[in-house]
């Protein structure tokens, strides 16, 4: 009787959440993933009979805060992520009733340190980014020291004599972390005894330390060096265009966007061009994302059939609209796999 009476309680609070149901479906995250998901709401208002989406730019970190917090019609429908979704977000998620979600891969993205077109176009490697970003460096005999590096030339005496000044996102944001993990991680495992922390190493006389192994590779300068810019990547645009002797952290997409106003640095060789990341050659990429809450699935109307049109061929494909936007499609095979999740709306599996 008891569960009874609890099952029946929890069947009125979750009703009486969806009791003025919006007709509209609302969208929050990433900032890379915006103007793609802005793109596929257009043409979906125009193309079908449903209201346009609202499509807000939160930072993948902040649309996943939002769409976790609750189900019901004051919480998002749909969160966009340039990064994968979290273990501790998938709980937050779930103690707060969401238990159902379905992951959708859209494609791939470029990330670029980009400059303008007024200075010379930048070749770095990761270890170059490591050793100008980082809070602490390797100073040699397993020490580290605060970054002292002041100019590019100070990290590679290939590197012009110019002052190191990179606008880039928040924590809050997708591109923030996997520039962490791909640019500096990248750069920082390039030193043995670094790299040696994350699994241990009785050769080199290291245990695993995989927290301070991720601290060293991961936190950025806050001396300056470093300047948080925002979520909005149109405003980095504009600062380089105002300083041309910093560089900017952002998608591809935006820097196809803004071709005639920046250049996107070489990366061990490798410009950041959509052939580039699309077979994998430019080192610095990674996947997108978009999360649906199922329980939102048949109230808030649309949602499936916006699902459907995000990654449909003619959308996502190679040959589809949004590749004119930056997108880096994906794979047949990955295609499918996506086609079937989205089809089945089978449950997220990390």
């Amino acid at each position: 009787m008891v569960k009874k009476t609890l099952a029946l309680a929890a069947a009125i609070i979750f009703s009486s959440s969806f009791a003025q149901a919006r007709d509209q479906i609302k969208i929050v995250g990433s900032s890379t993933v915006y103007p793609f998901a802005t793109t596929v709401a257009e043409k979906f208002g125009k193309t079908t009979s449903f209201k346009t989406p609202v499509v807000e730019s939160t930072g993948s970190g902040g649309g996943l805060k939002l769409f976790c917090a609750g189900i019901g019609v004051k919480h998002p429908d749909i969160t966009n992520a340039s990064r994968r979704i979290k273990k501790k977000e998938v709980s937050r998620c779930a103690e707060n009733g969401i238990k159902d979600i379905v992951e959708v891969k859209v494609g791939y993205d470029g990330i670029v340190l980009a400059n303008s077109k007024k200075s010379e176009k930048f070749e770095l490697t990761r270890k170059d980014i490591f050793l100008a970003l980082a809070k602490d460096i390797p100073a040699g005999d397993g020490k580290l020291i605060p970054n002292p590096h002041k100019t590019w030339k100070d990290v590679n005496a290939a590197l012009p004599a110019i002052k190191i000044e990179v606008l880039g996102p928040p924590p809050t944001s997708g591109t923030r972390d996997a520039f962490a993990e791909l640019a500096m991680e990248g750069g920082c495992k390039k030193f043995k005894w670094i790299k040696a922390m994350k699994k241990g190493d009785k050769t080199l006389g290291i245990k695993k330390d995989k927290k301070a192994y991720k601290r060293i590779c991961h936190t950025v300068r806050e001396d300056g060096a470093y300047i948080e810019a925002g979520e909005n990547d149109n405003m980095i645009i504009g600062k380089l265009e105002a300083n041309p002797k910093a560089l900017g952290i952002f998608g591809y997409s935006f820097l196809d966007q803004n071709a005639n106003k920046v250049q996107g640095s070489k990366i061990e060789g490798n410009a950041p061009t959509f052939e580039n990341i699309a077979e994998g050659s430019y080192p610095i990429s990674r996947p997108l994302y978009f999360y649906v809450k199922k329980a939102h699935i048949g109230v808030v109307p649309g949602i499936e059939e916006f699902m459907n049109e995000f990654a449909s061929e003619r959308t996502s494909g190679p040959d589809g609209y949004l590749t004119d936007k930056g997108l880096i499609p994906m794979g047949t095979v990955e295609r499918k796999a996506r086609d079937k999740m989205v089809a089945s709306l089978g449950n997220l599996k990390l």
